[in-house]
């Protein structure tokens, strides 16, 4: 029990990353998948028990701003993990991804009474993007369930969010500057927007745009390219709970990229490399959600041993 009870938030993120790790890696074949949901619902479970075991550390760890716009990855891994239940129990897959999203939403409230009523950019970091833009994983996951009209809602609002934070994210890294070195790994997160957005996308809308998909998929890997400049500075910090956000935002932007890859190359035959791009990604992707599970299971184990 002392182990769970000191199981950080921020690993949150880690499950979102394994969860949608799992939907990057079915198309080499369904048992790989349910690896990697099997462990992300694993960790699910140990930090739903350690909410309601410390809920007091809990509610005292969300008075930082970096925690409190890490923790919403949990509703939007609820969400994602919903689709493995599907071929056991569509009514229960379908009960528990309502429920996801109804979390998330009250998450955004709550959010936004905390730190958008009394702004300080000093407070901003890219984790903001989980907040708002994270609520599009619910059009990720809506096509499994036939609700891709809600996804379609769900990625406007999204959109939005992203076209409304993303100047003021640039502003806090770039020019205010001084993020702290727990929260330097957050800057990964910058890739995540644009790339989930794509993802969302792809899942909730039939008819297609060729030049949304061709902007989104641009965006999306600009930031990616930026993130990975920034990866070998950022993967040379010592171990904190915010490597989490290593894993969801590579993740979900090799997602994005493997999904506009397969329907772009249909539009354009020159357009095909993009698949060995995707798969470049994927790797990068699969690599580093592990190295930071492994890295979290070191350091889970060690705080155990020291106490």
């Amino acid at each position: 029990m002392e182990r769970i009870k000191k199981i950080p938030l921020p690993i949150s993120g880690l499950i979102l990353g394994l969860a949608a790790c799992g939907n990057l890696v079915q198309s080499h074949g369904e048992v790989y998948r349910n690896i990697f949901g099997a462990i992300s619902a694993i960790f699910a479970v140990l930090l739903i028990i350690k909410i309601f075991t410390s809920f007091e550390q809990t509610k005292k760890d969300l008075e930082n701003p970096v925690i409190a716009s890490t923790f919403p990855a949990f509703s939007m891994s609820i969400m994602i993990l919903s689709t493995y239940l599907i071929p056991y129990s569509d009514l229960l897959a379908r009960a528990i991804w309502v429920i996801g999203l109804i979390f998330h939403i009250i998450l955004i409230v709550w959010f936004s009474m905390k730190f958008i009523s009394k702004f300080d950019i000093k407070k901003v970091f890219p984790s903001w993007f989980i907040v708002y833009v994270g609520i599009v994983a619910g059009s990720v996951s809506s096509k499994a369930f036939g609700y891709e009209e809600v996804g379609r809602w769900l990625f406007y609002f999204g959109l939005i969010s992203f076209i409304v934070i993303l100047p003021v994210v640039i502003k806090r890294v770039f020019v205010v500057k001084g993020i702290p070195e727990p929260a330097l790994p957050t800057i990964t997160i910058m890739t995540a927007p644009a790339g989930l957005l794509l993802a969302g996308y792809m899942n909730a809308f039939e008819n297609k745009s060729y030049v949304a998909v061709l902007a989104l998929l641009i965006i999306s890997q600009i930031l990616y390219i930026y993130v990975l400049t920034q990866l070998p500075k950022l993967l040379s910090l010592k171990f904190y709970p915010s490597y989490s956000a290593f894993t969801f935002p590579t993740v979900i932007t090799a997602i994005g990229l493997k999904g506009a890859a397969n329907y772009l190359k249909g539009v354009n035959e020159s357009l095909k490399f993009l698949s060995s791009v995707a798969l470049i990604e994927e790797i990068i992707a699969v690599l580093l959600v592990v190295y930071v599970l492994i890295r979290y299971i070191s350091f889970l184990s060690f705080n155990v041993k020291s106490n």
